[in-house]
């Protein structure tokens, strides 16, 4: 079972994982420190959300297990686990045109708005995790 039993945790390879969709009742970390960021995540069956700094970079319906997290100035990277498809919403830049690639395959392109919101639909199957690359495109 792929989840984040203590919720959220700094990786070896210096990317952050999070998460645990398996919880029947909400559970939530504040305060973790990260790279010189303070990360605050929600989570449990129905959704995991995480904020960086106070602002919102992360969501999905229903809950979730983010593993290897990563932001650059390209986009995001992580693999993820559910009990099934996932709504995921990422928070980025404003007006940029991003690719959506899932498992090495192309998904979409989105342009976010303002705001930076960028949402998008994962198929999961559980136990197996699911590699998503947003890629900046401008």
């Amino acid at each position: 079972m792929a989840i984040v039993e203590e919720i959220i945790r700094e990786e070896e390879d210096g990317t952050i994982s999070f998460g645990n969709f398996k919880l029947s009742s909400k559970q939530k970390v504040s305060d973790f420190e990260h790279g010189g960021d303070t990360y605050k995540v929600k989570t449990f069956e129905e959704i995991t959300k995480l904020e960086k700094n106070e602002a919102f970079l992360y969501e999905s319906y229903p809950g979730t297990a983010v593993f290897h997290f990563e932001e650059s100035e390209e986009g995001v990277v992580f693999d993820m686990d559910a009990e099934g498809d996932a709504q995921i919403t990422i928070g980025l830049e404003e007006n940029v045109k991003y690719a959506v690639v899932i498992n090495g395959e192309y998904a979409e392109t989105i342009t976010t708005g303002i705001g930076g919101k960028l949402s998008f639909s994962a198929a999961s199957v559980e136990d197996e995790l699911t590699n998503v690359e947003i890629k900046k495109l401008d």
